[in-house]
């Protein structure tokens, strides 16, 4: 569950060098948790990018909430 919002902080900022600095809302993560767990839970030991990775490929198949994070965030 760790990796899980680890990744969801980093979907929620735009990839800069201060990007580690900042975090997404706690509704922002809410967004994509189910999303994550459904598309990419098999990545979910590779690494955060990777599981943004995932989150764009299969971005028809999101949720509209986490298209939206994913579209606020530049992403």
């Amino acid at each position: 569950m760790y990796k899980v919002l680890l990744a969801l902080i980093l979907l929620a900022v735009p990839v800069s060098t201060g990007a580690l600095a900042h975090s997404g809302s706690e509704q922002e993560q809410q967004a994509c948790t189910r999303d994550v767990q459904r598309f990419c839970r098999k990545l979910m030991d590779q690494g955060d990018f990777t599981i943004l990775a995932c989150l764009k490929e299969n971005r028809p198949k999101l949720s509209p909430a986490c298209r939206d994070v994913l579209v606020s965030h530049g992403q």
